[in-house]
């Protein structure tokens, strides 16, 4: 399989330099084929880094070398602390973009805020935790060794839902504080039969990091949350 996978990345990057990236207009017909398309997708993805240039001549003079055994222009504590230094570089370059982003959705998050508590029904509590009751039950509230099983649905404030357990037609069963810190505070404030749309600031949520390819860092998150029933 690595070999495999060694010539098809050969006849891709030689096609890649002589085609000029024209457009292929290879036809699949077997199974073979689609494996062999597949392959090729999954290593033109890999090579499309964003802060890396990629040298195509150097790059199959390497992989020449490697097959043929012939010597190596480095050795392989030179080619190791490369890699290392370009991996640490592009970690650099990742973590100032995300910090720039944070800051961005930060700002964004803070007049949202700022707006939607003025809002009739929203209370603010002192953490920065937005919330507006949509239905009051009458049950018990949870507490901090609780299980708890909820239906909600999150968005972005802009609306971008990324997460749904109604669209799942299933409940989430979770620890009271097994999940993000505006939900731990949320929930030991809420009443069994209770659905209440939560506003919560980035802090209490994913912060710098972000979560998945949806929330980004510094988002500010937007929950509708129904507290089902407690789990002792």
């Amino acid at each position: 399989m690595r070999a495999v996978k060694i010539l098809l990345l050969t006849v891709f990057l030689f096609s890649s330099i002589n085609a000029q990236k024209k457009q292929s207009t290879v036809t699949l017909k077997t199974v073979d084929d689609s494996i062999s398309y597949s392959i090729g997708q999954n290593i033109g993805t890999n090579l499309k880094e964003p802060y890396m240039k990629i040298n195509f001549d150097i790059l199959v003079q390497g992989m020449r070398d490697a097959i043929s055994g012939a010597s190596k222009l480095l050795t392989e504590e030179q080619m190791q602390n490369v890699m290392m230094a370009f991996n640490q570089r592009v970690m650099e370059k990742r973590e100032a973009e995300a910090q720039i982003q944070s800051a961005k959705a930060k700002e964004k998050g803070k007049q949202f805020l700022d707006e939607n508590s003025k809002k009739e029904g929203v209370v603010v509590l002192p953490s920065g935790l937005q919330y507006k009751v949509l239905v009051k039950g009458d049950g018990p509230s949870p507490k901090p060794e609780d299980k708890v099983s909820v239906h909600y649905t999150g968005t972005l404030i802009d609306g971008t839902k990324f997460d749904s357990s109604y669209d799942r037609n299933e409940p989430a069963v979770f620890g009271v504080t097994q999940v993000i810190k505006g939900w731990t505070e949320a929930l030991q404030l809420m009443h069994v039969g209770d659905k209440w749309q939560l506003f919560i600031p980035s802090d209490l949520a994913y912060g710098d990091t972000g979560a998945g390819g949806v929330i980004g860092p510094g988002e500010v998150l937007v929950f509708e949350v129904e507290l089902l029933s407690i789990i002792n």
